[in-house]
C-alpha cells in the first residue's frame, strides 16, 4: 500500500471509529466530536478507560498494535460494565465491532474509577504476559535482535553455533514493513511450520535515524533480495514463496562495496577503485588449497588439523589420493601447512574461466575474477544499453518502484529500452545498495552469485557474541568459553568479557544481599 492508501485507510478507521462509539463518549461526560477527532479521539478514549496517554502511541507502532487493539476493546467494554467472558469473546472475535452493538443497542452505564487491577490470577498473568510481549517486540523491532549463525561462509570471524545480538541502532531501526505478523517469530511459526504474517497489507519503507553508516568491512545482516525459499506449502511447479521484504530470509556477510564504488575481483582478492580492499585483523579470509603429498611420508592429519581448526570440507583431489583439497585454509594455514613434513606442495585455487551462476549471468566472470562493477548510489546514474541492462535490471523491475508506487514496466525490443512506456537511455537509483560476501571464499552464496543488497533490505549489525556452542564438542567443551561475551567488531583480536560479566553479577547479588541485611536492620 502506497502512503495515500494507508492516509485513506486510516481516515476509514477514523469513522468506523466515531460511528461505533460517539455515545459512549458522551456517556463517559466527554463531547461526541471529541470521537471523531484523529489521535485526539485516542487520547480521550485512554481517559475514559482509565489508562495512560502514553497507550496512544503504541497504536501507530507496526505489530505493537495488533496486540493493542485487543486491550482496547476489552477495556472499552470493561468501562461500560461488560466484562463477562462473553463479552470478551465477543468483542475479540468481531474485531471490536460488538462495540457497535453496545453502543446502538444498550443502556450505557459508564463505570466511574473503575479499578484497573487484575481481578483474578489468571487475569493478573496474562496482563502480565501481554505486557512482556509488548516490551520484548519493542526490544527485539527496534533495539537488538538475537541471531545465529547457520553457515560457515564468515568462518574465523563467525562460527556456525554463535549467538548473536544485532544491533537495529547502528544502521537505524526499519519499521516493519509487513503489517500483520506475529510477534518475535520471523518467516514461519515454530513447530507448525506455516507462515507467520499476511502478505498485505504493506507499509511504505521507512528507516529511523541511525548512528553510522555501513562502511566496508562492517559484518552486516540483511534479508536475502533473491529469497523465494520453499518453506511453505506451494503448488507443484511454483517457482517459491514470494516473501516480503522483512521476511526474506535473514544472512550475515561482510559488506566490501559501499554506494559509489568501482568493485572487481582479481585472482580472490577484492579490489575498489582499483586498489586492495584493506581488511580488519579480525577478518581471515578463506580459499580452497589443493595440497600435494609425496606419498611416503606418514602425516597425522587428525591432530594436524584439529590444531589448525580446519573442519570444512577436505577430501582426496582425484582417484590417485596423493593430492588433498582443503575446501576452506586461511593463508596462514597455508603457510603453515608448505613447513609439515611429506607435504611437497601446497597451492590455492583460483578459478579461471567463466563460471555459471555469477551474477549478472552472463557467462562472463567467476567467483574469483570478477568486475568491475559499479554499486549503485542513491541519486546517481547509469547509462542503460542492452549491455548495461543485465547489472541493473533487477533493481528496476523488483527493488525500486515507478512514481506512483507501482512496480517498473520494462520492455526491450532489439536495442531500444522501455521504462513504463517511454524509451530511455539512462536510469538514476532511488535507493542506495551494498556488495556483501564471506570470507571463506570458495563457500559462501554472496553477492557474487546474486548481486546488490538494496538498503531497505538491510537489518542490523551484529554486535556481541552472548554464546558459542560447539555441536563437535563433549559436555563443558561444547561450549567455546573463548568467544562467549566476545564483541564482533573491534581493533585485535576478539576477547572475551564473560569474566567480567561474572565480577559484576556477584557483585550485584553480594551487594543486594547487604541492602536487604541492612534495610531489616532498620525496619526492626
Amino acid at each position: 500500500m502506497s502512503i495515500y492508501q494507508w492516509f485513506v485507510f486510516f481516515l476509514f478507521v477514523q469513522i468506523v471509529h466515531f460511528l461505533g462509539t460517539w455515545k459512549l463518549y458522551e456517556a463517559a461526560g466527554r463531547k461526541r466530536w471529541e470521537a471523531a477527532i484523529p489521535v485526539y479521539n485516542a487520547i480521550v478514549l485512554m481517559k475514559i478507560i482509565g489508562r495512560p496517554t502514553w497507550w496512544t502511541l503504541l497504536l501507530f507502532i507496526p505489530i505493537i498494535n495488533l496486540i493493542m487493539f485487543p486491550v482496547i476493546w476489552i477495556e472499552t467494554l470493561r468501562s461500560f460494565g461488560k466484562k463477562s467472558t462473553l463479552d470478551t469473546f465477543l468483542g475479540i472475535i468481531t474485531f471490536g465491532l460488538y462495540i457497535y452493538y453496545i453502543n446502538y443497542t444498550q443502556k450505557l452505564d459508564y463505570v466511574v474509577d473503575r479499578s484497573i487491577h487484575p481481578q483474578n490470577k489468571t487475569a493478573d498473568t496474562v496482563s502480565s504476559l501481554l505486557f512482556a510481549i509488548i516490551v520484548a517486540t519493542l526490544v527485539h523491532t527496534y533495539l537488538v535482535q538475537p541471531y545465529t549463525i547457520p553457515t560457515s561462509s564468515l568462518e574465523k570471524s563467525l562460527l556456525i553455533g554463535d549467538f548473536l545480538f544485532v544491533s537495529k541502532v547502528n544502521y537505524g531501526a526499519r519499521v516493519p514493513m509487513t503489517a500483520v505478523a506475529l510477534p518475535m517469530v520471523h518467516d514461519s511459526i515454530p513447530v507448525v511450520k506455516t507462515k507467520s504474517y499476511l502478505n498485505w497489507p504493506q507499509i511504505p519503507y521507512l528507516r529511523l535515524p541511525g548512528i553510522e553508516d555501513i562502511k566496508r568491512t562492517d559484518i552486516v545482516v540483511f534479508n536475502w533480495p533473491v529469497d523465494t525459499v520453499h518453506y511453505f506449502f506451494e503448488a507443484k511447479g511454483s517457482p517459491g514463496v514470494i516473501k516480503p521484504i522483512d521476511k526474506k530470509s535473514n544472512y550475515v556477510k561482510r559488506c566490501v562495496g559501499v554506494p559509489g564504488d568501482s568493485l572487481s575481483i582479481k585472482d580472490g582478492i577484492v579490489y575498489i577503485d582499483g586498489k586492495v580492499l584493506q581488511l580488519p585483523e579480525r577478518a581471515k579470509p578463506q580459499f580452497s588449497y589443493s595440497v600435494a603429498l609425496d606419498g611416503k611420508t606418514p602425516i597425522d592429519f587428525e591432530y594436524l588439523l584439529k590444531d589448525m581448526d580446519v573442519t570444512d570440507g577436505i577430501g582426496y583431489k582425484g582417484p590417485s589420493k596423493d593430492t588433498l583439497l582443503f575446501r576452506a585454509l586461511t593463508a596462514a594455514g597455508a603457510a603453515r601447512l608448505r613447513n609439515v613434513p611429506g607435504i611437497t606442495a601446497v597451492t590455492q585455487e583460483i578459478f579461471q574461466g567463466t563460471e555459471g551462476g555469477i551474477f549478472p549471468h552472463i557467462n562472463k566472470w567467476n567467483r574469483d575474477n570478477f568486475g568491475p562493477i559499479y554499486i549503485p548510489q542513491k541519486g546517481q546514474s547509469v547509462a542503460l544499453t542492452t549491455e548495461t541492462l543485465p547489472f541493473y535490471k533487477r533493481i528496476i523491475t523488483d527493488y525500486e518502484l515507478n512514481d506512483n508506487g507501482d512496480k517498473n514496466d520494462l520492455k526491450v525490443t532489439g536495442n531500444e529500452i522501455r521504462l513504463n512506456g517511454e524509451v530511455v537511455n539512462n536510469y538514476t537509483f532511488k535507493q542506495n545498495y551494498y556488495w556483501m560476501m564471506g570470507d571463506n571464499r570458495h563457500n559462501s552464496e554472496d553477492s557474487r552469485y546474486w548481486g546488490f543488497v538494496p538498503e531497505n533490505h538491510i537489518v542490523g549489525k551484529p554486535v556481541f557474541i552472548w554464546l558459542s556452542w560447539d555441536t563437535n564438542g563433549k559436555g563443558l567443551n561444547k561450549i567455546r568459553w573463548d568467544r562467549v561475551f566476545t564483541t564482533v567488531s573491534g581493533e585485535g583480536q576478539p576477547q572475551s568479557y564473560f569474566k567480567y560479566f561474572l565480577i559484576a553479577l556477584a557483585a550485584f547479588f553480594v551487594g543486594e544481599y547487604f541492602w536487604k541485611k541492612r534495610k531489616d536492620k532498620k525496619n526492626i
